[in-house]
């Protein structure tokens, strides 16, 4: 029997670089009787049928390694956007970002704004997402990651031992990081591990790290098994992000088993209390050396005897309430068509 209802997603098929998240999530819609998840490719997306297009990170869409690519993208990006008004598919939209991404051009923007007019459903990840009242929302927790990284070996934890892993930019505050690690005495140490986004940035972290062996650097994107090896290898991972407001590399901390410290704010807050006591440490204002060594300490005078509390984020019941938002999105467009017709 066909799937009756099509879910376009707007990531491609995914490679062994591509966020867990998506992938779990397209493998939770799935197991749906009567739903089937497309990935994404330009063809399907302009001239398959579907009944729901879900977008994620929408500059994906119209960014490009080149002017010519990007202008590429942003033609096709634009025909996309015709073609689901014209059809009348809902757009649905997860929230990961609050905010546009800096120093991006004016068609871009364009474009993003479009696909925020259209959009008909928003999906929020965690309660503290602000929300606006002529727009139509659904809560659904970002999942967890034990499943996913429960076939893989993991380390014993060291002493002293502080990571942080993930794609590195600017705001993600890793430079921080190593100038705090660098003022904090003692047998620590610290491993800072994945892509930085620019050669200037790596070339900034190596910088600061020169002249301390107890930091060691891995500039590169790290593999399942390797991420498992460092961060379960870790004490406690460091995620010291000037804008933090859904954190995909918390949660696989948590997953793991390991603490995390993160600057303090609403989600995180309700973070800690959601998962239980001494999984989220939090810090207020600029890290600091004695933020890094009081930390550890209370990890190893009061580590948490219980594993972190992630029954909430199941993924099975993630992908039940994704196809609710979707139904949701699908009849909301059809109100506003027969209150059209009716006008």
């Amino acid at each position: 029997m066909k799937n009756s209802f099509i879910v376009q997603q707007s990531f491609p098929v995914p490679r062994p670089t591509t966020n867990p998240y998506l992938v779990m999530l397209a493998q939770s819609i799935d197991s749906i009787a009567g739903v089937s998840v497309r990935n994404f490719s330009w063809r399907g997306a302009l001239l398959g049928r579907y009944d729901v297009f879900h977008v994620h990170w929408p500059e994906i869409l119209v960014a490009g390694h080149s002017p010519l690519k990007a202008l590429v993208r942003q033609g096709l990006t634009a025909l996309l956007l015709l073609r689901l008004r014209m059809t009348r598919t809902p757009i649905v939209r997860t929230l990961h970002n609050l905010e546009l991404p800096s120093g991006i051009s004016r068609r871009e923007r364009a474009l993003l704004g479009q696909f925020e007019r259209q959009t008909t459903l928003w999906i929020r990840l965690n309660p503290e997402t602000p929300v606006r009242d002529d727009r139509q929302y659904a809560l659904i927790p970002h999942g967890h990651y034990r499943d996913w990284f429960e076939h893989y070996p993991v380390a014993e934890p060291e002493p002293g031992r502080i990571a942080y892993f993930g794609l590195i930019r600017r705001y993600k505050g890793v430079d921080a990081l190593i100038d705090a690690f660098r003022a904090l005495p003692g047998d620590v140490t610290l491993q800072v591990s994945g892509r930085p986004s620019t050669p200037e940035l790596a070339d900034d972290l190596r910088s600061r790290a020169a002249g301390d062996d107890r930091i060691s650097l891995t500039l590169q994107f790290l593999d399942d098994a390797e991420l498992v090896q460092t961060v379960s290898r870790a004490s406690l991972v460091v995620l010291p992000y000037t804008e933090m407001h859904n954190s995909g590399g918390a949660l696989t901390a948590l997953s793991l088993n390991r603490p995390v410290l993160l600057p303090a704010n609403p989600v995180n807050q309700r973070l800690a209390a959601e998962v239980g006591y001494g999984w989220v440490h939090q810090y207020t204002g600029e890290l600091t050396a004695t933020v890094l060594a009081e930390t550890l300490r209370e990890i190893e005078n009061h580590h948490p005897v219980e594993p972190p509390r992630l029954g909430a984020r199941d993924w099975r019941d993630a992908g039940h309430r994704h196809f609710s938002a979707y139904l949701s999105a699908s009849q909301a467009v059809t109100r506003h068509q027969l209150e059209h017709a009716g006008g």
